[in-house]
């Protein structure tokens, strides 16, 4: 009901500046004023960029998960400007990208920095949308700058990620903790050098609009996921006459600092356990009590680790790889037999959800290092150690599961140098905007995307009644929608709501 119910957000607060358009020169956003129709679709140009043949490649980077069907993946290396805040314009970096399906439109993906590479992510969700949104757009995954095969980052020691993906939450101490984050800090400092800046969300929208160049179109027509979200509403700020179709599916709280952030991940994180807990129960599964359980798991965890390849299995490790688990929502049944293996001393579920996130597989880096630097690039929030310290006990008694693992996540960014404040004016005008939000989502919760959607003039917001990060693909009210609006150019009622 909150979807039906919310109110519109007060007048931003940010400063106003020039927007840049074609050719960096300012925008008069005056012209963009009123209700704007959906864009017309338009060609893009299949050859203006060197795509090759990369099935073989696609599936060892994909693994066990490759998607089934007879989609075939072209691959394609473009090259964008690095632009480093202290170095303007300066240097360059490689985007990797993939595209796959037959259209004549093109549809761009972005994915969260910290999740799967959007190449691979693209391919996946190509795979659960109607066959005529293949006819109709190519869908182009892009690896965003320092994920993936876009210069991957790989830059914190394999014995501090663990440290800082293994610390047990419930401790009062944290100082280890502390020291970990200023190693990852110092050591992607020391290998990134003069990059280290240029990993951001405003950047990535560049990067965005540098493809729209190459492939030739008016308008970016984009699908942004989770925290790619973030990177597509930076562009139509940046950018805001390349406005094409574009659907979110999950948005960051454009109106939260990072505590604000966190605890409502914390929150969003506890209410989609006890979803997964009424699943459990329902399904029948092997867990008895899900959340008394893994309370016992973690209890046992304390006592005697489970040794594992890249990271032990610790209280810490165990409740990333819960958390990986909730926002997978196929996933959910092997999550409830990860955590009774777990207990009977087999921990190969819950590592398979972890190893991503922490070792380089199938020629992916691990995801923590760019999830962390981009994370803490997008933010110039800096939370002093003893604040943390208490943030930690005020939220173990709010959240008890989560509550101290979102917290002490604010002692990762405190060593990463804060960036330079962006100003962005806020969209006056826009064309319809598809905003999907998910009811019990532990990565970008449904409140931060309906404030997302509140900002975006002219959104239309459809809330699934699911649970696990994101809605596209698994709520098929929303995909028919998102089809419909991709398509057939019909925008969706603002405030529709699609059933568990």
């Amino acid at each position: 009901m909150s979807v039906l119910t919310a109110c519109s957000a007060g007048p931003s607060t940010r400063p106003v500046i020039a927007v840049r358009g074609e050719e960096n020169q300012p925008v008069d956003q005056s012209a963009l004023a009123g209700p704007q129709p959906v864009p017309p679709l338009s060609e893009y140009r299949k050859d203006s960029l060197a795509w090759s043949a990369c099935n073989e490649q696609m599936k060892d980077r994909l693994g066990d998960g490759v998607p089934q069907g007879d989609l075939t993946y072209e691959c394609s290396r473009m090259t964008a400007v690095l632009d480093p805040p202290g170095r303007p314009g300066r240097g360059t970096i490689g985007i990797a990208l993939m595209r796959v399906g037959t259209g004549k439109s093109a549809l761009v993906v972005v994915n969260d920095p910290g999740g799967e590479p959007g190449t691979m992510k693209a391919a996946r969700l190509a795979a659960t949308l109607p066959k005529d949104v293949l006819s109709t757009y190519t869908i182009i995954g892009v690896d965003r700058r320092g994920t993936g095969r876009s210069d991957g980052m790989s830059c914190v020691p394999q014995t501090t990620r663990a440290q800082l993906v293994e610390h047990d939450p419930a401790e009062t101490e944290q100082s280890n903790l502390v020291v970990a984050a200023g190693e990852a800090s110092q050591e992607c400092v020391l290998d990134l050098e003069g990059r280290l800046t240029a990993f951001d969300s405003w950047r990535a929208a560049a990067d965005l609009e540098r493809l729209r160049d190459y492939l030739g179109v008016d308008r970016l027509n984009a699908i942004g996921l989770g925290e790619g979200s973030r990177v597509i509403t930076t562009y139509a700020q940046r950018y805001p006459a390349r406005i094409g179709r574009i659907v979110l599916d999950g948005a960051p709280d454009p109106a939260l600092d990072q505590v604000g952030v966190l605890e409502s991940r914390a929150t969003a994180a506890e209410a989609t356990f006890e979803a997964f807990a009424r699943d459990c129960k329902l399904r029948g599964c092997a867990l008895a009590n899900p959340r008394e359980d893994v309370q016992a798991l973690l209890q046992q965890l304390r006592t005697t680790r489970i040794r594992g390849d890249y990271v032990d299995l610790t209280p810490g490790s165990a409740l990333n790889a819960i958390l990986a688990g909730l926002a997978d929502r196929p996933r959910w049944p092997a999550l409830a037999d990860a955590v009774v293996k777990a207990r009977a001393g087999d921990g190969a579920g819950l590592f398979a959800l972890i190893d991503p996130l922490v070792n380089d597989l199938d020629e992916n880096p691990p995801r923590f290092d760019a999830g962390l630097v981009i994370g803490c690039n997008d933010t110039a929030t800096r939370i002093p150690p003893d604040r943390v310290k208490a943030l930690s006990a005020d939220w173990r008694g709010k959240y008890a599961m989560f509550g101290a693992l979102f917290a002490r996540r604010l002692l990762h960014c405190n060593p990463f140098p804060p960036p330079k404040d962006e100003k962005l004016d806020a969209l006056k005008s826009a064309p319809p905007i598809v905003v999907l939000s998910t009811a019990n989502d532990p990565s970008t919760p449904a409140p931060g995307t309906e404030h997302t959607a509140q900002r975006l003039p002219g959104s239309a917001l459809i809330g699934w009644q699911g649970s696990g990060h994101g809605a596209l693909g698994l709520s098929g009210c929303a995909t028919t929608a998102v089809r419909d609006y991709l398509i057939d150019a019909k925008v969706p009622s603002n405030g529709t709501v699609c059933p568990p």
